[in-house]
């Protein structure tokens, strides 16, 4: 299917028939997550994989008991980085060079840039910025998701304290920001299946200059 018709067969699935995931769908809806564009390209988040049963029963209650979480195949939690050291600066660098065959030394102004960045803003809005970065991620897996016509919840409400503390993420320096329930709708029980699309109207939404 064209991107269009696979946005318009998605929607935000509410109930899911249990049913896996081939790995081959999977790997490739993550390895779009992985090539989601982010700002200076760090990505400064960590995606929990959990397919695990029993750990999908423990973190339910901190999502509120929603049925995705462990009707599911695999729920993906994206926790944003709390803040950045000038080891995953260093690391990125080196990245670069190795990847791009270029000295480390002619990559010092890029790497001034971006501890320069860094430095200038609070932990709080460096949060802010690598949980906007998730989001992009967010957005890409959900269209890859859509492209390999497996179904796909993005889910805000949780609470991140529990979710946090079930995962252990305080102690990995992350917070979780948003999660990705993934598998397979069940027609039976969830009537918003066949419901119609509600967007607004072109007209509306873009204003065309």
């Amino acid at each position: 299917m064209s991107v269009l018709s696979d946005l318009k067969w998605r929607y935000a699935t509410k109930r899911m028939n249990g049913q896996k995931i081939p790995a081959d769908k999977l790997e490739n809806i993550l390895e779009a997550i992985k090539l989601a564009p982010t700002s200076i390209g760090m990505q400064p988040f960590t995606v929990w994989v959990i397919e695990d049963a029993e750990l999908k029963a423990k973190i339910a209650s901190a999502v509120y008991n929603q049925p995705q979480i462990t009707e599911g195949s695999h729920v993906l939690v994206f926790g944003a980085w709390k803040e950045y050291s000038n080891e995953k600066v260093d690391e990125y660098i080196n990245q670069i060079a190795a990847l791009r065959n270029v000295p480390v030394e002619s990559l010092e102004g890029m790497r001034n840039m971006i501890t320069g960045s860094i430095a200038g803003k609070t932990p709080e809005q460096l949060l802010n910025w690598n949980m906007k970065q998730a989001y992009i991620a967010l957005g890409t897996g959900l269209v890859a998701a859509a492209e390999e016509q497996v179904d796909a919840t993005p889910m805000e409400g949780f609470d991140p304290d529990a979710l946090d503390a079930a995962l252990g993420l305080n102690e990995m320096g992350l917070r979780s920001t948003v999660i990705l329930a993934l598998g397979y709708r069940d027609a039976e029980k969830d009537k918003y299946g066949v419901a119609a699309k509600v967007r607004r109207n072109s007209e509306e939404l873009f204003v065309r200059i």
